[in-house]
C-alpha cells in the first residue's frame, strides 16, 4: 500500500491563517479544512458588521475557495461542523448553507452553540471532503 505525506493547501482567495495552522491539509485523498470565519481575504477584516446572513455567505465562500484550491468542489464535502454564537441564527445559516451543500448528497454535520468565536464572528464552519487518492 502506498502512503502519501500530508500536503498543505493554501490559496489567496481565502483568508490567510492567523496562527500555526493551514487553511487545509490533504492526506490520502481526504481534505481537512480548518474553520473559516467571515474574513475578507483581501483586507483581513470581518464582513457583515454582525449580520449573520452576510457572515455565513462569506464563511462558505472562503471554505469553497479552499476546497477549490485543493482541486475539489462543494459536492465532495462529506462532513461539516457549524459553530454558532447564537443557535437562534440556525435557520438563517441553514438556508444559506443549503445553497452551497444542497446539491446531491448533503454532508453529515454537527451544529453547536459556542460562547465566542475569533474576531467576534457569529459563525464558523469547517469541513472534511473526499477528493480521492492524491
Amino acid at each position: 500500500m502506498t502512503s502519501t505525506h500530508p500536503k498543505s493547501i493554501s490559496t489567496k482567495s481565502a483568508p490567510a491563517p492567523v496562527g500555526p495552522y493551514n487553511q487545509a491539509v490533504l492526506a490520502n485523498g481526504w481534505l481537512y479544512c480548518s474553520g473559516q470565519i467571515a474574513l475578507d481575504p483581501k483586507t483581513g477584516l470581518m464582513v457583515g458588521s454582525g449580520n449573520i446572513e452576510q457572515e455565513a455567505q462569506q464563511v462558505l465562500k472562503n471554505l469553497v475557495e479552499v476546497i477549490n484550491a485543493a482541486g475539489g468542489s462543494s459536492e465532495q464535502v462529506i462532513r461539516t461542523t457549524i459553530y454558532l454564537v447564537d443557535l437562534a441564527d440556525f435557520e438563517k445559516v441553514n438556508t444559506i448553507y443549503a445553497n452551497t451543500f444542497g446539491k446531491g448528497v448533503s454532508p453529515a454535520r454537527a451544529c453547536v452553540e459556542v460562547s465566542a468565536l475569533p474576531k467576534g464572528a457569529k459563525v464558523e464552519i469547517d469541513c472534511i471532503a473526499w477528493l480521492g487518492t492524491n
